[in-house]
């Protein structure tokens, strides 16, 4: 096979063969790296694998990355929630997998009373790149077994958000924005809670997120 360039130049025919005719330009391996990392900053939605993050490093096995997108079943699956011939119940959004001691939250941002009940319509909105305000579920109370867990932090809380609950293909997914620490809490049944991500969303995600609640 003829693997000739323009200029007589040779190109490789196999990965192997361009990694090692790359080991012979140390120059241009440097160039090469000074702009994967330019375009690393400048990219918007760079996916990071949820076990290399602060206090989840006991998650090898949950294969999930922060700013990736999943339905929901995938997100229980990764978890060992979900399994052949059993529908976990997610009540308001809501699991708690005991095995981790980790709280999944499901939040939809925006809200139509076609899909949701009264007391299922929570306020649920960035507040910046790094916060987001979250209600509980309507019967939880600061001095419940669940609302203590959230505010004293004795739990893990993981975040994913949807801008909808329905896109052109049907059920939207609900983009892994990783793990959240509590900030402050307002009012009871629900609880009104700010959260401080671990990694800032994405500038798209907020934009488009703030812009259904503005």
């Amino acid at each position: 096979m003829c693997r000739c360039g323009t200029g007589g130049t040779d190109l490789p025919g196999t990965i192997a063969e361009g990694l090692a005719q790359l080991d012979r330009h140390p120059a241009r391996c440097r160039k090469l790296g000074e702009i994967a990392d330019v375009l690393d900053e400048r990219a918007d939605h760079v996916t990071r694998p949820l076990w290399t993050l602060p206090g989840c490093d006991d998650l090898p096995e949950v294969p999930l990355h922060v700013h990736a997108a999943y339905s929901r079943d995938e997100i229980l699956a990764a978890f060992g929630i979900l399994r052949p011939g059993e529908r976990p119940n997610v009540r308001e959004g809501v699991k708690y997998d005991e095995a981790t001691n980790t709280d999944l939250f499901f939040v939809t941002v925006h809200k139509t009373e076609d899909h949701y009940s009264p007391t299922t319509m929570y306020r649920d909105y960035p507040i910046s790149r790094e916060l987001f305000h979250w209600e509980s579920q309507s019967t939880t109370s600061q001095n419940s077994a669940t609302g203590r867990r959230y505010l004293d932090g004795s739990s893990r809380i993981l975040l994913f958000v949807r801008e909808r609950k329905s896109g052109p293909a049907g059920a939207a997914p609900y983009l892994f924005l990783g793990p959240a620490t509590f900030v402050d809490a307002r009012g009871n049944r629900p609880i009104s809670i700010t959260w401080r991500l671990a990694v800032p969303m994405t500038q798209t995600f907020f934009d488009a997120a703030s812009a259904l609640v503005a």
